[in-house]
């Protein structure tokens, strides 16, 4: 579960970032914060941007209501929400974690039983 600490603009949300991935998106929960995964590397601030834009869809809200407070430079961030209640933003966050759980469970069941997983090659005859 991703712990929410309150702010006096909004809440304070825990990131562990996981810049230059294969694609962008949620990854779940990992040690009470949100893993976020961005293609763009760690250099001049680009992942941070980019994660600022992944959570801004995720989450439903503008750019601008996102804030990074601090660990600019290190895997492990803490982003301020505005504009989102605590039982919103809980919901929204519980959400997308179970999404990502349903999603790996379903391509493990696929993989196991040999249908096609999209993204993967056919072995050569």
């Amino acid at each position: 579960m991703v712990q929410l600490t309150p702010h006096s603009e909004g809440f304070l949300l825990p990131v562990k970032a996981q810049p230059g991935a294969s694609s962008a998106g949620i990854r779940g929960a990992h040690n009470g914060a949100l893993k976020v995964a961005v293609t763009q590397v760690a250099e001049k601030g680009k992942a941070n941007d980019a994660i600022v834009q992944v959570l801004a869809q995720a989450l439903g809200v503008k750019r601008s209501q996102i804030e990074l407070c601090s660990g600019a430079t290190d895997r492990n961030k803490i982003f301020l929400i505005r504009g989102m209640t605590n039982d919103t933003l809980q919901a929204r966050i519980a959400e997308l974690v179970e999404r990502k759980v349903r999603m790996s469970r379903s391509a493990a069941a696929d993989a196991a039983s040999g249908r096609k997983v999209p993204g993967e090659t056919q072995e050569r005859q």
